[in-house]
């Protein structure tokens, strides 16, 4: 029975490092590193939590090819309940990553089967059974977007499921008119501060949390990278640093980040403990390529939020 059921986003990253300016078409640019990871909001952040001990279940779609299969070897891999339909009709969603040398990344993202998750692929017995569902890669997943998931988050709310929402960018830029009608059945809002001050129209991530909080959202946690993270939940608010570490690669650093978060969240601890947690994990993540590579247990993740510096 899982205590977090991730639902959204899977994606194949291919991952290329350095990348510190485009080849001119028909030209050609050496790089050190090309690899192939899972990712993807909901999948990054399902692998993560089962990392730090919590168990989860992951639902999504991918193609029946072999990128489909590999992530999904990737979640039984590390003992992830799989609730992932593979369909014959179109590809696995995929992104290129180009990292830079100093860890930024630019994406070339393809929808593929992710297009084609819709909520009646969550079973009513899954939404039961979890204590929180987790949902990933908002605005980017059309089959989802807007009423459809409001209508799949206040349904796990009605069976006693906690629920939280990721969101990604919209490329589309519907931002607040399609997030609006999910944000009363939301208990925790996540985004890095470019999308939450699209969506809000605001650049201070404490108008933004107001805003959002104001509108319905629960606990909402603004990811600000080298700076930290900010959450207000009603009772506590405030910004809480990040850790100082080598940047290999920053990809998956936010889906890391909610897993750790969600892992203090679901234990009982209060706002500013659970978002050293998620800074933790996150900055774990960026020492190593791939979104889930560098991050460890819970044990090592608090071992190293205590033995690793602040950023000033």
């Amino acid at each position: 029975m899982p205590d977090v059921t991730c639902v959204g986003v899977l994606v194949a990253d291919v991952i290329v490092r350095p990348v510190d300016r485009w080849p001119q078409p028909g030209g050609l640019i050496l790089v050190d590193r090309v690899e192939l990871h899972s990712g993807g909001l909901a999948h990054t952040t399902g692998v993560a939590l089962a990392k730090l001990g919590v168990p989860t279940a992951v639902v999504g779609r991918v193609g029946a090819d072999r990128l489909g299969a590999f992530l999904v070897d990737v979640l039984r891999e590390h003992g992830i309940e799989v609730y992932v339909h593979q369909d014959a009709g179109t590809s696995t969603s995929a992104t290129v990553v180009a990292v830079a040398s100093g860890g930024d990344r630019s994406f070339l993202h393809m929808p593929g089967a992710n297009a084609r998750l819709v909520p009646e692929d969550v079973p009513e017995t899954l939404l039961a059974d979890s204590r929180l569902v987790h949902l990933g890669g908002y605005f980017l997943l059309p089959g989802l977007d807007g009423e459809p998931a409001a209508a799949l988050l206040r349904r796990a709310k009605a069976l006693g499921c906690g629920t939280s929402l990721d969101v990604a960018w919209d490329a589309h830029e519907r931002w607040m008119s399609a997030l609006a009608p999910c944000l009363r059945y939301v208990d925790v809002l996540f985004g890095n501060l470019d999308e939450l001050a699209c969506v809000t129209g605001r650049a201070d991530p404490a108008e933004i949390a107001a805003e959002l909080r104001a509108l319905g959202a629960g606990t909402v946690v603004v990811k600000l990278g080298e700076a930290g993270a900010y959450v207000d939940d009603g009772t506590w608010r405030g910004r809480v640093p990040a850790f100082s570490v080598d940047v290999v690669d920053t990809t998956g650093a936010g889906d890391a980040f909610c897993a750790g978060f969600l892992t203090g969240y679901l234990a009982g601890w209060e706002a500013a403990r659970s978002t050293r947690l998620g800074n933790a994990v996150g900055a774990m993540c960026v020492t190593a390529m791939g979104g889930s590579t560098g991050v460890g247990s819970l044990e090592e993740a608090q071992r190293f939020a205590d033995t690793t510096p602040l950023r000033p």
